[in-house]
C-alpha cells in the first residue's frame, strides 16, 4: 500500500505522516492488491480538514472530513474510506450474484 501525505499551506510533521499511515493501513485488508492512497491536510478555520483519494481496480474514491483537531479529522477520514471500500467491495461481489436465477428446470 503506498500512502502519499501532503499539506496544503500546512507543514505535515513526521508524527501526523506516522499517523495518517497507521491509520490508513487497515485500509489494505480488503483488497489482496496494493492500493495508492493520496491525502491532503490542510486548516479551514476553525476546523481541520483531512481529505483523501484511492485508486483502486479502476476506480477513485475521495472522501473528505472536518474535526477540531487534525487526528480527529484523520480519524474520520479513516472510517469513512473504511466504509466506502467495504460498499465497493459488496458491489463487486454482488455484481455477478443475480446470474442464472431467472431460468426454471422442469
Amino acid at each position: 500500500m503506498r500512502i502519499e501525505t501532503h499539506g496544503h499551506q500546512l507543514e505535515v510533521t513526521p508524527a501526523l505522516r506516522d499517523y495518517v499511515e497507521t491509520k490508513l493501513s487497515r485500509l489494505s485488508r480488503h483488497f489482496e492488491h496494493p492500493l495508492a492512497v493520496r491525502t491532503q491536510l490542510s486548516i479551514k478555520k476553525p476546523a481541520h480538514c483531512a481529505e483523501a483519494t484511492v485508486n483502486v481496480s479502476g476506480r477513485t474514491l475521495h472522501a473528505d472530513a472536518n474535526g477540531q483537531d487534525m487526528y480527529a479529522a484523520i480519524d474520520l477520514l479513516a472510517d469513512k474510506l473504511d466504509r466506502l471500500l467495504m460498499k465497493h467491495k459488496e458491489k463487486m461481489v454482488d455484481h455477478h450474484r443475480g446470474q442464472g436465477l431467472g431460468e426454471i428446470d422442469v
